[in-house]
């Protein structure tokens, strides 16, 4: 834990080497990156934190105020913990609070990679109205039923992401936790649609960037993401085969290759690993 008067700050780290922070979704904690973690062999630094909400970070967020910069402000807080630079790498909205910080404190980043993040306001900007629509309807749909005290109302925003029945096949004490979360989720969102993305902003971004997104993922997640891809300045970006959203927990080995590979060519370390043998898809 990081200590902190504001609220405690979730803070983990296992191995030697160069630092990765890995920053989790929405409805999840730091444990969400073990099975990568066991994946990216001898030679990293681990770090695992949760955002605000979850695991054991306090949430600092209101309804009336509910804004990305407090997300980055607590990454920000566990990479000057680290005593960074680091290679900073986030899923889902923890992908979209990453990109927060890389907009304020690139100093502080060797490289940046993003795991489809619920960027959908780069939809807007961009004039891709029917996509942001997909969004919109959902976290209607989700917010509604919410407030009309449906208790499994997050399983809309679940399925939406990794298709019907999703929330259904989870272990019941993983769905447990999604509702038992569902308050601090519904924050993520007003951050996320509160996060301005046009593309000047987008290409602000300075850290050498990786961009991926699953194959088999919701239209709206992938275009948001490709788009983001487009917009950073020489960023790469990869397109998962067979995965969806929930990637991180479906394919480890991959995505564990992915980032480690993507650390590589971002020329900023020396990383003492076995070659990798496959990778998906790399532009």
């Amino acid at each position: 834990m990081i200590a902190d008067p504001r609220g405690t700050i979730d803070y983990d780290e296992t191995g030697a080497g160069p630092t990765i922070v890995l920053v989790p979704g929405s409805c999840s904690t730091g444990a969400a990156w073990r099975p990568i973690i066991g994946h990216l062999q001898s030679g990293f630094r681990c770090v695992t934190t949760s955002l605000l909400g979850y695991g054991g970070t306090a949430e600092r967020r209101s309804r009336n105020d509910a804004n990305i910069a407090a997300e980055a402000d607590i990454v920000t807080d566990v990479i000057r913990h680290t005593n960074g630079p680091v290679h900073l790498v986030g899923h889902s909205f923890g992908g979209l609070c990453a990109l927060a910080v890389a907009m304020r404190h690139p100093d502080l980043l060797l490289s940046l990679t993003i795991l489809e993040a619920p960027a959908a306001e780069v939809l807007r900007e961009t004039g891709e109205d029917r996509l942001y629509g997909e969004f919109r309807a959902m976290t209607g749909a989700y917010f509604g039923a919410w407030e009309a005290g449906e208790p499994h109302a997050i399983e809309r925003m679940i399925d939406f992401y990794g298709g019907t029945g999703t929330f259904q096949s989870w272990p019941q004490r993983v769905r447990d936790y999604a509702v038992t979360t569902t308050p601090a989720n519904l924050l993520d969102w007003a951050c996320a649609f509160g996060f301005a993305l046009t593309p000047p902003i987008v290409a602000s971004v300075t850290t050498p960037t990786l961009v991926a997104w699953g194959d088999s993922s919701h239209p709206a997640a992938k275009r948001a993401n490709a788009l983001l891809g487009q917009h950073i300045p020489k960023a790469a970006v990869a397109e998962i085969p067979s995965a969806a959203h929930f990637m991180i927990a479906t394919h480890p080995k991959q995505m564990a290759d992915l980032i480690a590979h993507h650390i590589i060519r971002s020329g900023k370390t020396t990383v003492t690993t076995r070659p990798l043998k496959s990778r998906p898809h790399l532009d």
